[in-house]
């Protein structure tokens, strides 16, 4: 019988969607989704504290870089009791999940079990669908089928004007999204003004965003959903030139769920195409998928308002 600890949420989404849920046995801190995985013992937690601001989350993550120490702490004794024969987790990003350095580090590879390291390393569209074979033959289930449903849902949209979106992954220090979002955002009808496909999310500065000036800014930052996303706007809004900018100007600015939706390369990046089109198309209002995209606006204070 397998018995499978997610350390990575795309991962344990996929092992849902692939009707493989039962195998589950553990999952990290950050598997959230579908809620039932909820019950599942923990196997992980971060070494940082996520509750702080950006800046202050920056300068942690930067201080455990300098000092090579990871960020995240596997649990030993609960990987010990749980003996899976499978782990699935990552190796695109050491920031935002479990890493493979951490699983490695970790008592995984003397456990009687034995188990199986799956890691999981998607930065495109292209290889997401890589990933879902790979947890597919982790969890013994063919996932063609899945992956045909998936791409069937995202047809790119024919546009005659593709306007310019800058899709924004952190606030402090200022990041564009990477990887597979811009994508995403040609597939939905528009042209991402900085990310480069399969390329990490670069940093850029506010002067950057001014001077592109793009008809849409899609704020979503890692880890975080909306209502924690508006209460950091004052890194945007606060700036005098932020009511300049023709998206803020003109109500085209919007806040995502970059936890749920823009940052887990898995099968709901279909449910993230689908935000973004609507959002381009002018389709999308205040809810879509059961995640809110709230246009932001600003006020004489710059101060972010809905």
């Amino acid at each position: 019988m397998r018995r499978l600890v997610s350390l990575i949420s795309s991962a344990t989404e996929i092992v849902h969607a692939l009707g493989a849920r039962d195998l589950l046995v553990g999952r990290s801190h950050e598997c959230d989704f579908p809620p039932e995985v909820l019950d599942l013992p923990v196997c992980t937690r971060p070494l940082i504290d996520p509750t702080v601001d950006s800046r202050a989350i920056d300068q942690q993550v930067r201080n455990s870089a300098r000092d090579a120490l990871s960020i995240y702490e596997v649990f030993n004794d609960v990987l010990e009791r749980l003996q899976p024969t499978h782990i699935l987790t990552q190796t695109q990003c050491e920031v935002c999940a479990v890493s493979l350095r951490d699983v490695e580090q970790s008592v995984a590879s003397r456990l009687a079990s034995a188990p199986k390291i799956v890691s999981l390393n998607a930065a495109s569209l292209d290889e997401i669908w890589e990933d879902i074979r790979s947890v597919g033959e982790a969890v013994g289930v063919p996932a063609e089928r899945l992956i045909e449903q998936l791409r069937s849902r995202m047809e790119p949209v024919i546009a005659t004007e593709r306007p310019t979106v800058a899709c924004i992954e952190w606030l402090a220090p200022l990041m564009a999204a990477g990887n597979w979002t811009p994508e995403l955002i040609a597939r939905a009808g528009g042209t991402d003004i900085f990310g480069k496909p399969r390329v990490h999310s670069p940093r850029i500065e506010f002067a950057d965003l001014v001077a592109r000036d793009p008809d849409v800014i899609v704020v979503a930052p890692c880890g975080f959903n909306v209502e924690r996303t508006r209460a950091e706007m004052h890194w945007l809004a606060d700036r005098p030139e932020w009511g300049q900018l023709k998206a803020v100007r003109t109500g085209r600015v919007w806040l995502a769920d970059g936890n749920q939706l823009f940052n887990r390369p898995g099968p709901r990046i279909v449910e993230t195409f689908e935000l973004l089109a609507g959002i381009l198309r002018g389709s999308i209002t205040r809810n879509y998928c059961g995640f809110p995209a709230r246009p932001l606006y600003s006020g004489k204070s710059h101060s972010p308002n809905g």
